[in-house]
């Protein structure tokens, strides 16, 4: 069986859907029985390689004139894979990945023609794709509301975490920026208003006098705070961090935070909860679904809330170690090999 994989994403940063396209093609290059290629514009940058899996350029356009255009002749009717939320519109014999409708639940974090692309891709794969899969329960009933797409053409495919067990992490960021361990909050900040960190930044006005501070990973724009009058000491913000510093920063943070109001599924409260930190997520989306009884959930639009959670999870470290115990437990319920078995499995399952 010969199966062809949309790399477009190969050619861009990688962030969420990057990588969790790339965690699963290392998993599917372990097994024999289905022969993987992956497919590439011309601008493609030689920068990564797998043993088993072959990368071919093809075409000359790039972007979404290449996916539209060339991707769909080269393929024919072979079966494509498409991993994040975009591929050709009008092909059949295709396997599409949409990871969540904020588009439609709350489009304020994009363009009105970020929108509108995105609204017309999706409407032709619920029509034309034999299967489109999603990342959490909450994103399949989310596309089944906004989409109406049938139940029985939706699937469901894990996001994981082992990517970060075989990080080490670099301990010298905690010098770098004078952190002591176990006494400071971490949270990863996006300029997405659907990250939601101003409720952070708003709670820092009902922490004051405490003996912690709160670090922000990420997100060197800072007009989000400004907007809020926080002055700069009340949070320290480390800027852009490697894996390795991120890592670091999760296992010697007291708890990390989680305020977003929208995701498919949530993949930093899962990474922290593979490290051993204690978290604090919102109670939205699908966040009950990814941390279980491993966290504690607060309201994200209300700031004293997180406030008085975040000092009674401080100030009481049986809870820490609790949490810890169990966020570890719960983390090992997400792979990356059981999702590519997963979607070995939807391919078997089509009539090819």
């Amino acid at each position: 069986m010969h199966v062809y994989i949309n790399g477009r994403f190969l050619t861009q940063r990688v962030t969420g859907v990057q990588r969790f396209a790339l965690e699963i093609i290392k998993r599917l290059e372990r097994q024999s029985h289905i022969k993987f290629t992956i497919l590439v514009p011309p601008n493609y940058k030689e920068t990564y390689s797998f043993q088993n899996i072959q990368i071919i350029k093809i075409g000359k356009l790039t972007g979404h004139k290449w996916e539209q255009l060339e991707l769909p002749l080269f393929v024919k009717r072979g079966l494509l894979i498409n991993f994040c939320n975009t591929g050709p519109m009008f092909k059949r014999n295709q396997i599409v990945v949409i990871h969540d409708t904020a588009i439609y639940a709350s489009p304020q974090g994009f363009s009105k023609v970020f929108c509108f692309w995105y609204k017309i891709m999706f409407n032709f794969f619920k029509i034309f794709s034999r299967k489109v899969l999603t990342i959490s329960e909450f994103s399949k009933n989310e596309l089944i509301r906004y989409l109406k797409i049938k139940p029985e053409k939706l699937g469901l495919i894990s996001e994981g975490r082992e990517h970060f067990d075989l990080i080490k992490e670099d301990n010298k960021i905690l010098s770098d920026f004078k952190l002591e361990k176990k006494k400071y909050i971490l949270a990863v900040s996006s300029m997405n208003p659907n990250k939601n960190f101003k409720v952070l930044v708003q709670s820092m006005e009902y922490l004051v006098n405490e003996d912690f501070e709160v670090v922000i990973a990420g997100g060197t724009d800072l007009k989000v705070f400004n907007k809020s009058n926080i002055e700069n000491e009340n949070i320290k913000q480390v800027g852009y961090v490697t894996d390795e510093q991120l890592k670091s920063l999760y296992v010697n943070a007291g708890c990390f935070v989680f305020p977003s109001v929208y995701e498919g599924f949530g993949l930093p409260p899962l990474e922290a909860m593979s490290t051993g930190c204690p978290v604090l997520v919102s109670d939205a989306g699908p966040m009950r679904e990814v941390s279980g009884n491993a966290a504690i959930y607060f309201n994200p639009h209300n700031a004293k809330e997180l406030a008085n959670k975040i000092k009674y999870l401080m100030k009481n470290k049986s809870v820490r170690e609790e949490l810890q115990i169990k966020g570890l437990q719960q983390s090992k319920r997400f792979s990356w090999q059981l999702a590519a078995n997963q979607l070995i499995n939807c391919i078997q399952s089509l009539k090819l």
